[in-house]
């Protein structure tokens, strides 16, 4: 595998690689869309919370737009990457 798709990260003592970066991010996205849908969900339950469950229906559609995106910024870095090298 390519360095270019690691991202190292150090925290105290520990050093963590993550690897294929943007297919790690958009599961990191695809988790927050999920909680936000859910505890949106949640909030529909009670009155007191349907605009803040509103709200947060409204961020969990925003990070649906994030998706495409960051699958384009992967082809992209890829097509780059794949250009210098010929």
């Amino acid at each position: 595998m390519s360095k270019k798709n690691e991202f190292d990260l150090d925290i105290g003592q520990e050093h963590i690689v993550i690897q294929r970066r943007y297919e790690a991010l958009g599961a990191v996205n695809d988790l927050f869309i999920a909680i936000w849908f859910l505890i949106g969900s949640a909030f529909f339950l009670n009155d007191a919370l349907i605009e803040s469950g509103t709200w947060l229906f409204i961020v969990g559609s925003a990070q649906l737009i994030i998706k495409p995106v960051i699958k384009l910024m992967s082809l992209i870095h890829v097509n780059k990457a794949f250009q210098k090298n010929t």
